[in-house]
């Protein structure tokens, strides 16, 4: 946990921005903590120390498929790209770069392995960039709500028991008209 009991007043001062899928944001500001809520997906965390500099995004699938063109906000191929750049141009330096990863479970036993694709391409991926990952919490069956401090590189995780989500429940269609009249 990085809120000091001492510094109870400071954290009360600070603003959360909360990172939605397909959304990246980097921040130099020690007074703004960057918050997301995950299941499959991945959010990966970068801050350089020396230019205090950091920032996260949120994505929801690994990689687009062979037969797509265009990667977009979905994919986490792009928003990699997307929040490296958007640091280096707030005076990040790559080679300074640490990362923590966050996300990928398998909150459904019957979906397909989702988080582990997209943590799988967020280690594939920092390893290429040659970015040092520092902290993973990744796989499992529980969601997490992660908060960032950006600007230092501090997080917190915290993991939310399947049980205290609500119960799925099956979904009834209606019965169909047999008749000549539909009613919408």
């Amino acid at each position: 946990m990085f809120m000091d009991p001492k510094l109870a007043d400071a954290a009360s001062r600070r603003s959360r921005v909360t990172v939605m899928q397909g959304m990246v944001e980097t921040s130099d500001d020690e007074s703004i903590v960057l918050t997301t809520v995950l299941g499959s997906c991945i959010a990966a965390c970068l801050f350089d120390p020396v230019a205090r500099v950091g920032g996260m995004n949120h994505f929801l699938l690994a990689e687009p498929s062979s037969t797509q063109v265009n990667a977009d906000v979905h994919y986490g191929i792009y928003l990699m790209e997307l929040l490296i750049n958007d640091m280096l141009k707030q005076g990040a330096a790559k080679s300074r770069m640490k990362a923590h990863i966050y996300g990928g479970a398998m909150i459904h036993r019957n979906m397909q392995p989702i988080g582990q694709r997209n943590s799988e391409l967020a280690e594939r991926f920092l390893n290429t960039e040659q970015i040092i990952i520092s902290h993973r919490d990744v796989g499992g069956t529980n969601a997490r709500r992660v908060d960032f401090l950006a600007a230092t590189g501090k997080a917190r995780c915290r993991h939310v028991d399947g049980s205290a989500a609500p119960a799925v429940k099956p979904t009834t269609l209606p019965a169909r008209s047999v008749g000549d009249v539909e009613f919408f």
